[in-house]
């Protein structure tokens, strides 16, 4: 071989050298902030963004859209990535013939709203990752959630040759889904005046009480989420409506969930889901929002029988979020992963959290038959292949009588157990974070805090509180109203949904409550008044998901269904009823009722899926009352009627006289403190005493 003949070699191996290089540059999610999307920003695959110039490009080039939604907690989503989107001839097909777009779902939900919607009109069920196939002008024509790399592959070729032979067929089932998009949770205005009755409530929750799993509490459905607002109803229910039953099942689901692999024995947190029956086997990743939720739940039931467990449940679960979901500047972050690096370097979903037996009594030593009973190392606690989630079974009262051992010392022993693990956990590989901020999320946040507060007097509690919350008003709230949902390396991003709206208000509600710092009501009147204006339908009095700067979607939707976190339109009209009550605002209150009056029907039927709202009708059914303490010692009596589980009550404080709200109008007596019990602005004989106003506190 001559020389010449090995310079061209030379040449030829250097570009085919360079072409690699170039294709493992990345794709366009390079540009991205998304944990999820950077996750993917190496994939062979021409993924891009949601954005103005990647839905134009479809048009333009008349290719099918491929929208891949997941999340950075779900492992479902990374199975899915290793399998098929770090595939060559996947990427290949992909790439010819589509334009192929990732959404992470929790920047988005609006997105997700939709296409999840598409997917479970077409399939019956949902989840993620989420992959829907559409027009190049986004509408659906083909969907499902996690497929194997030959499914995936079979997907893509036939509804590539659909599209190219038929596409007559493509655009008229894409027409046909997306009418059943819009119609789907469509709302009408009731215009008949419903009288909102208590007999109708406690028969909604007896129907409701057949899903009751009676044993390990929650619902008798496998997998098992918490559902915290459905439980925050249901505690308000059995306060109110005195039902020892309900009350019952609130008591069992909390402690079970608190006994559960679900809730981190050793780090505290609550992972999102539990796949058996028991609350032992979760889906690992843990979520702010689920754990901001919990911890408000936990606070009331506290507030309502002051059980030491839920006091530990509190104060763990918020340690975790301190330690790994706060930044130094306040905020909250998104969520864990479910999956972490093995000890072969490999991902495996609950590697940081499961334990074998051995490695347990290695650790352990001495005291490890009174561990292995405690956390129940045995068939009880088995997960797979001789690898244990620890849960509990029985109260500290409880094993302590059975070994014969006093509290204090069995105290001392789980927290040393603790300590330990935390100590061997610590050589582990930890999950991924997604350190994301959203505005709804840590709005949930600030309100677990508060909650917390009113519950424990925890001064920190408040701080972090008032931290996060004095952050979103400074760098993600505009002087017009404009409030951004994303916070990402000191840059705010997608202007918010009304979630975000909505979480954020009742939260400011919340603040206000605790603080007696009218900033915070009005910051909260503000931004309702700005969802009347930017997400407000007039026909039918709900409020739009999307706002009417940014409606882009195939579909503007209304959302009203409860689920793991309520519904923007249940939350914003319970605010909106508490507004009319602070400000005299006959206004926010016809609204409220309307949107109620709308939903009644749906509610009554389906009372699990429509708990949030169940507050807003229990408010209009059950006395409900504004107390306002005014005086020097204001917020003394205050702090003291916070420690109280009283559902319904709104409260209002005034130290100096320099309130201007309606509600404290022509209260304060100098040199006095009174506590005014009021019932819808009409009063009862004011009270110098936390122990006589509250007489007047009826359920």
């Amino acid at each position: 071989m001559n020389s010449k003949t090995n310079f061209l070699l030379l040449i030829c191996v250097l570009f085919l050298w360079s072409c690699s290089k170039k294709s493992n540059n990345g794709n366009e999610l390079k540009f991205e902030t998304s944990p999820y999307l950077l996750q993917h920003a190496n994939n062979p695959v021409h993924w891009k963004p949601w954005n103005p110039k990647s839905l134009e490009l479809a048009k333009k080039e008349n290719k099918l859209i491929i929208i891949s939604i997941g999340y950075s907690a779900c492992h479902w989503c990374h199975v899915m990535e290793k399998e098929s989107f770090t595939n060559d001839s996947i990427a290949k097909i992909m790439n010819t013939n589509f334009i192929n777009i990732k959404v992470d779902r929790e920047e988005r939900p609006d997105i997700d709203n939709i296409y999840m919607n598409a997917v479970q009109l077409m399939t019956g069920s949902g989840g993620w990752p989420l992959n829907c196939i559409a027009l190049p002008d986004g509408r659906p024509i083909f969907g499902g959630t996690y497929f194997t790399k030959e499914q995936w592959k079979s997907v893509l070729q036939n509804i590539t040759k659909l599209y190219k032979e038929n596409p007559e067929k493509a655009i008229n089932f894409a027409n046909k889904l997306t009418d059943g998009i819009k119609n789907s949770e469509l709302i009408t205005l009731k215009k008949e005046n419903i009288n909102f009755k208590e007999s109708n409530i406690s028969k909604a929750v007896l129907k409701w009480q057949q899903n009751f799993d009676t044993i390990y509490g929650g619902s008798i459905d496998s997998p098992k989420f918490p559902m915290p607002n459905s439980l925050d109803f249901l505690l308000r229910y059995a306060h109110q409506f005195n039902d020892k039953k309900v009350q019952k099942h609130i008591d069992n689901t909390l402690t079970k969930l608190a006994y559960g692999g679900i809730n981190d024995q050793i780090n505290g947190g609550f992972s999102r889901y539990a796949t058996d029956k028991k609350w032992h086997i979760p889906h690992f990743e843990k979520m702010l929002y689920d754990n901001a939720q919990l911890v408000s739940l936990y606070a009331k039931a506290y507030q309502q029988n002051k059980n030491p467990q839920y006091k530990d449940v509190i104060t763990e679960t918020l340690n975790f979020v301190k330690l790994e979901l706060t930044d130094k500047n306040g905020t909250f972050f998104s969520s864990l992963d479910a999956d972490s690096k093995n000890n072969k370097n490999d991902l495996e979903e609950g590697d940081y959290y499961y334990w074998t037996a051995q490695e347990l009594q290695s650790l352990i030593k001495n005291k490890y038959p009174l561990f292995k009973e405690y956390y129940n190392i045995n068939d009880f606690g088995l997960w797979k292949k001789e690898r244990y989630v620890l849960i509990r079974k029985i109260s500290n009262k409880d094993f302590s009588k059975k070994h014969k051992i006093t509290s204090d010392a069995l105290n001392k022993l789980v927290k040393d157990w603790k300590k330990t693990l935390k100590n061997a956990r610590e050589l582990k590989n930890k999950p991924n974070l997604d350190d994301k901020v959203l505005t709804s999320w840590n709005a949930l946040m600030i309100k677990g805090y508060t909650d917390a507060y009113k519950a424990l007097k925890n001064e920190d509690y408040l701080k972090s509180a008032l931290k996060n919350a004095n952050f979103i008003l400074k760098n993600q709230l505009k002087k017009d109203g404009t409030l951004y949902r994303n916070y990402k390396n000191g840059k705010i991003s997608i202007r918010a949904f009304s979630e975000d709206y909505a979480t954020l208000i009742d939260a400011f509600l919340n603040l206000y409550e605790v603080t007696l710092n009218e900033k915070w009501l009005r910051q909260s009147k503000k931004l309702m008044d700005y969802c009347l204006t930017h997400f407000f339908n007039k026909e039918n009095t709900m409020f739009y998901f999307i706002s009417n700067k940014d409606y882009n979607l195939i579909s503007r939707k209304i959302k009203v269904i409860d689920n793991v976190i309520a519904s923007p339109n249940s939350i914003l009209a319970n605010s909106l009823f508490k507004l009319s009550l602070y400000f005299a605002d006959e206004n926010y209150n016809k609204i409220a009722h309307q949107m109620l009056n709308n939903m009644h029907t749906d509610v009554l039927e389906s009372a699990a899926g429509y708990s949030n709202w169940l507050h807003l009708m229990v408010n209009y059914t059950k006395p409900f009352y504004e107390v306002a303490t005014v005086g020097k010692e204001a917020k003394l009596k205050n702090d003291a009627l916070l420690s109280l589980y009283n559902p319904n009550v709104i409260l209002a404080g005034d130290i100096k006289n320099n309130n201007t709200i309606p509600l404290l109008k022509n209260k304060f007596i100098k040199d006095e403190t009174y506590i005014y019990v009021c019932n819808f602005g009409t009063c009862k004989l004011p009270q110098q005493e936390v122990n006589k106003a509250i007489k007047f506190i009826k359920k």
